[in-house]
């Protein structure tokens, strides 16, 4: 209802943003620190704010970061929400590309997370179905009732052979040796852009998870300038990270989307600007 107060991750995808503005809601945004490996700190939620909250977005294997949540945070999310009577909206979107061997974690697989939220799925990402508007979500059955109220008047529904094509998607018995496949090429691509970067000294916070990577700018830069500089001067193009919230400035994100070979020719060309030191940079793991 207009006037909700929504919580929202700062960095985070910009469209969570522009959804709440729709519905005119109020949304307070919540910082994703590099320190606490991009997950919330409930605990400096300040007590009035957490009580005013209607919903809670949050999105696990996260966009911009890469960054994956483990289970003593999502454990502790739900005692937050039942505490606070706060919905959480997880975003899932992300679930199937999880690295190292990891399986990214469904906040659904929580004991109480049911009851307290519930979370999207979209066949974009898994599928490479990105534009079929294939989705669903799953969780506290009052929520998918509103959910579904305000599906029906906005879409009714969407064309049933995508639909079908979806189901198939699900259903086919080579399902898990294909996301297999796709998986083990954006880890290939994180690999050799990680280790790229990590030769000319640009410090990284390995992804765990999407096909993104998150990158700090180097000092004296802000994150346009930076993206910018690449651009004109390397012809490399990223996205700056303030547009992903005021506490995604000071990064970059790259798309892991091309082969290996490209991504370790766009280092090579940012390595010829001299921007920074060329002992190795630490890589923090998750």
């Amino acid at each position: 209802n207009p006037g909700d107060v929504f919580l929202l991750p700062d960095p985070g995808y910009p469209d969570y943003w522009s959804g709440a503005t729709l519905g005119q809601v109020t949304f307070e945004k919540v910082p994703l620190l590099k320190e606490n490996n991009f997950l919330p700190d409930l605990k400096s939620i300040p007590e009035e704010l957490a009580r005013k909250a209607k919903f809670f977005y949050i999105n696990y294997p996260n966009n911009p970061t890469g960054a994956t949540a483990t289970r003593e945070f999502y454990e502790e999310l739900v005692a937050w929400a039942k505490k606070y009577e706060v919905g959480i909206i997880s975003d899932f979107a992300y679930g199937a590309i999880g690295f190292d061997g990891e399986r990214p974690l469904s906040f659904m697989e929580i004991p109480g997370a049911k009851d307290v939220g519930i979370e999207f799925y979209t066949f974009s990402k898994t599928f490479n179905m990105a534009g079929w508007r294939v989705a669903f979500a799953v969780g506290n059955a009052d929520i998918i009732d509103a959910l579904n109220l305000i599906q029906d008047h906005l879409f009714v529904s969407i064309f049933p052979a995508l639909q079908y094509a979806g189901i198939d998607a699900l259903k086919a018995p080579e399902r898990d040796a294909e996301i297999n496949k796709i998986v083990d090429r954006y880890e290939t691509r994180r690999n050799a852009f990680i280790q790229a970067a990590e030769k000319i000294g640009w410090k990284a916070f390995v992804p765990k998870g999407t096909f993104y990577a998150w990158m700090e700018v180097p000092k004296g830069y802000s994150s346009e300038e930076f993206v910018d500089l690449l651009l004109n001067e390397a012809g490399v193009a990223v996205a700056p990270g303030n547009g992903f919230g005021e506490y995604g400035e000071g990064y970059v994100r790259i798309g892991l989307l091309i082969e290996p070979e490209r991504l370790e020719e766009a280092v090579d060309r940012i390595a010829k600007l001299n921007l920074f030191n060329d002992d190795l940079a630490e890589i923090p793991l998750l």
